[in-house]
Parts: structure tokens; C-alpha cells; sequence
């Protein structure tokens, strides 16, 4: 009965047109967009790139969140995972969805398709797996339990000949042998000396290596592609399977994955479908359009032909309607045990970002502590070498309510001009739309998180909090 009321919008699955794509999602965790597609130099991503060569590249595409689960719940519902309470990263007290609320999975099986998910979900909610994905589909024995994709054997894609699929493939990306900065040193192709450090890192061995690294997970990322490429064509599955291509969130670098600045939100998407290329290259083969991670929902729908339901919030990138975004919001509530929340709104020229928690750093105590990247920070910090920028983000008694970045003359964000005279305009437009969107949408990050839900947290973190809402534990 839950699937019905979602679902009466739907076209009946006897009804499917023949021409309908299978529809594939690569979904790479922790990975920025450092490919030759996107016009790196040190990149190999010959794999990659022939994706974009032959379908449609993405040049400003942008996650929900800067981490995986509170991004995954949104896409794989087609909503902001602050609409539904599904914002808090480590969700402790999971909950059924409303009942108007079906997942993508659910609504491909009603239309007909086997659906299937290899393997990693990390959703913030509780729904049946078998309700999501197709029973009949056989998992790969695997050597070794990984939520991943295991090495470049995908023979296990010969069972769906003949069969009209929706599925997803998960690729560890940046937690490749360990998340970026996670061990010092890691080897990788690129010499470190090649490597450009932006400003809001020391150029430090210990970061030049973590960059270095990443392009050898990138690297091995592309080789990954290649083999699900060439097992696609092998089974006659390559022609009408829409490829979708793309990250949750970017780099583990300290201010990228977590945090809502470009290097944390911006990722890689690629389109690929040679039976439909006429169809998603309309509006050109490289598209600057602002794109949300939910609107990768609803275009995967969308070609399918499957009508998208009233609930969702993506837009179809395919649709012959389609009307761009203006504006692309991400949002950061608590990651693990640490308290947070922050707000973004990026439109085509500038990033503003809204800090609502200003009695706290930036960076709180949280698992990537004895990261080396992290352990260099903090001695440079404490020897007073890092530059001004670089230390702010320890910085809990300046830390600013407003940032703005005006992206074309400022790429890496360094120069906040929430202050500056000449942009109280660009602030105020911002700063309203994002008001409008708390408000159309009820963002439930506005709602301080249970104390039971809190509790929970506490004691799986052992106690190690520092922010002051757990202070009802501490005197307990």
C-alpha cells in the first residue's frame, strides 16, 4: 500500500517502450574531479575520458553534502536529505521514510526493471533491501567482504543479458588502500614534486604526497571504469545502458570532504548512452548548467521514461523542458560527533556559505585526527607556520557567521567578501535565497537534534565530544 501512493504516476511496466535504456550508476566514493575530461594534466583517466567524449561532461555539478551518507539518502530518494530528517552523518536512531516517500530502486521495479545495488547504501533511514533491489539478482563471490567493488573482475554483469536493469556499482575512489592523507607516505605515480598545492594547505611533503596520492586512486579508479566498460560491451549490454558517472563528495583533504567549500561538493559527472546519444547531447556534449546530486534521480528516471514522482526535488537534465538552476544549495549538519551546521548556496559566479554554529573551529576532533594531514596541521599550527587562512579553520573565536567567493577570480576560496562593500547586493541574494529554500522545504537541520539521539552518539564516540550539547552527559 506504501508503494501505491507514489507510484500511480508511474507508466504500467507492460507499457515500457523497447528503446527504454538500462540505467547504470558508477558511484566512486570520496573522489575529486582531477581528469584529463576536466583538463587536469597529471590525470590518467583514459577510461573516463572516453565516457565524456562520447556522452555529455558536467562542468558544475554539486553533492547535497560534503560526506556520504547524508548524500546517498538524497539521491537515492530524490530529496534533500534535510527535508525528510536525514541530514545528521551517522544517523543513530534510523527511521521508516514517509510513506510517500519511495526510493529510486522501488520505482524501477515497478516499471519493470531488475534492480540492483554492488554493494555500499549507507542510507540514514530503514527500508526492506528486498524491497529495494531485485531478490533474483546473484551477488559476486567476493574474497574479501568489501561494501566495494573488489579488483576489475565484473563477469558477474553476463546475468542481466536479457534483462532491462537499473543498478549501481560502488568504486572506493579515495578509499583506495585508505582515504587520501590517511598514510604518509603513499606511493602513486605522480611525482610529488608535480603536484599544485592550493593555498588553503601548506605546501608541506605530507600534503604534496596526499595530493599525489590522490591521483593514483583516480588512476585506479579509471582502470575500474574500464573493466565495467569492457564487460558491458562483452554481453551486449554496452548499447542501450545509460552510464552514469560520478562521485558522493569530493577529495578526504581536510577542507574538502566534510565541508562545503568547491573542493568538497563539486564532483565529476559524466552521461553516457549510445543507443540515446542524439537524446542527452541536445543541449551540447559539455554543459556548464549548475547541477544538484539529486538531479541525477531524476534524469535516470527521466530516461527510462518513467514519470517522476510529485515528491522529488531534482530537475530532468534530458527533459525537453528542462530549465536550469540558478542556484544549487549543500548543506553540512553533524558529522559523527561532531556538531555542525552550515549552508551553501553556490549560483554560476559566487559561493556563500552560512555558519550557524560560530562558537566553534571549523575543524573539530573527529575520526581523521591522526591523519597526517591533520597531525601537520596542528604541529604547524602550534609552531605558528601556517599562513593566516590556513589557521583559521582552528579558529573558534573568529570564526565568520557569512563567507563569500566570488568564484572566477577566486577559485580556491581564500578571500571572504561577506564584509566587502561592493557585494552587499551579491550577499543579500544570496543570503534571501537561501531563506526562501529553509522555508519552501522545512530544512530540518533548523531543529536541534534529541537527546536521546545525542546520547547515542556519545557513548559510540566513548565521550570523546567537545561540543557543548553534549554537556548534559557529561554532569549525568
Amino acid at each position: 500500500m506504501i508503494l501505491l501512493a507514489a507510484t500511480l504516476h508511474l507508466l504500467p511496466a507492460d507499457n515500457a517502450r523497447a528503446d527504454r535504456p538500462n540505467v547504470l550508476w558508477i558511484y566512486v566514493d570520496d573522489m575529486s574531479d582531477w581528469m584529463g575530461c576536466y583538463g587536469d594534466p597529471l590525470a590518467e583517466t583514459p577510461h573516463i575520458d572516453s565516457l565524456a567524449e562520447g556522452g555529455v561532461l558536467f562542468t558544475r555539478a554539486y553533492m547535497p553534502a560534503p560526506v556520504c551518507s547524508t548524500t546517498r539518502s538524497a539521491l537515492i530518494t530524490g530529496t534533500m536529505q534535510t527535508t525528510h530528517g536525514l541530514h545528521q552523518h551517522r544517523t543513530m536512531i534510523k527511521k521508516p521514510l514517509p510513506d510517500a516517500v519511495v526510493t529510486v530502486p522501488e520505482l524501477f521495479r515497478d516499471a519493470g526493471y531488475l534492480t540492483f545495488n554492488e554493494a555500499k547504501d549507507d542510507y540514514n533511514f530503514q527500508r526492506d533491501r528486498d524491497r529495494m533491489y531485485s531478490p533474483e539478482f546473484k551477488r559476486p563471490t567476493r574474497k574479501q567482504v568489501s561494501s566495494h567493488m573488489v579488483g576489475r573482475d565484473v563477469s558477474w554483469l553476463k546475468q542481466l543479458q536479457g534483462k532491462r536493469f537499473f543498478g549501481q556499482i560502488q568504486l572506493k575512489g579515495g578509499k583506495f588502500e585508505g582515504e587520501t592523507g590517511s598514510k604518509y607516505p603513499a606511493a602513486s605515480r605522480v611525482a610529488e614534486a608535480q603536484v599544485n598545492v592550493p593555498p588553503q594547505y601548506p605546501d608541506h611533503p605530507v600534503f604534496r604526497n596526499a595530493i599525489a596520492r590522490h591521483y593514483e586512486q583516480i588512476a585506479e579508479t579509471d582502470a575500474q571504469v574500464g573493466a565495467i566498460i569492457a564487460a558491458l560491451k562483452e554481453y551486449g549490454l554496452w548499447d542501450n545502458t545509460a552510464v552514469f558517472f560520478f562521485t558522493d563528495h569530493g577529495s578526504p583533504l581536510p577542507r574538502a570532504k566534510q565541508f562545503l567549500y568547491e573542493d568538497g561538493t563539486k564532483i565529476p559527472l559524466v552521461v553516457h548512452w549510445p543507443a540515446g546519444t542524439d537524446q542527452i547531447t541536445r543541449r551540447g556534449k559539455s554543459r556548464s548548467d549548475l547541477v544538484s546530486g539529486i538531479d541525477i534521480t531524476t534524469s535516470s528516471l527521466g530516461l527510462a521514461g518513467i514519470e517522476i514522482p510529485e515528491f522529488m526535488e531534482g530537475r530532468d537534465l534530458f527533459a525537453a523542458d528542462f530549465t536550469p538552476r540558478q542556484y544549487v544549495i549543500s548543506a553540512r549538519d553533524r558529522m559523527g560527533n561532531a556538531i555542525d551546521r552550515i549552508r551553501t548556496v553556490r549560483s554560476p559566479r559566487f559561493r556563500y556559505i552560512r555558519n550557524y554554529k560560530t562558537d566553534r573551529a571549523l575543524y573539530q576532533p573527529q575520526y581523521r585526527e591522526n591523519y597526517p594531514t591533520f597531525v601537520t596541521l596542528r604541529n604547524l599550527l602550534a609552531a605558528e607556520k601556517l599562513s593566516k587562512l590556513q589557521a583559521s579553520y582552528y579558529d573558534a573565536e573568529h570564526r565568520p557567521e557569512e563567507e563569500l567567493y566570488d568564484l572566477t577570480t577566486d577559485p580556491h576560496q581564500t578571500i571572504n567578501l561577506a564584509d566587502n562593500p561592493d557585494y552587499q547586493s551579491v550577499l543579500q541574494e544570496h543570503r534571501q535565497q537561501l531563506k526562501q529554500w529553509q522555508d519552501a522545504t522545512d530544512d530540518k537541520g533548523r531543529y536541534p537534534e534529541s537527546r536521546e539521539s545525542l546520547r547515542l552518539v556519545y557513548k559510540s564516540s566513548a565521550g570523546r565530544c567537545v561540543n557543548p550539547e553534549y554537556d548534559f552527559l557529561k554532569s549525568e
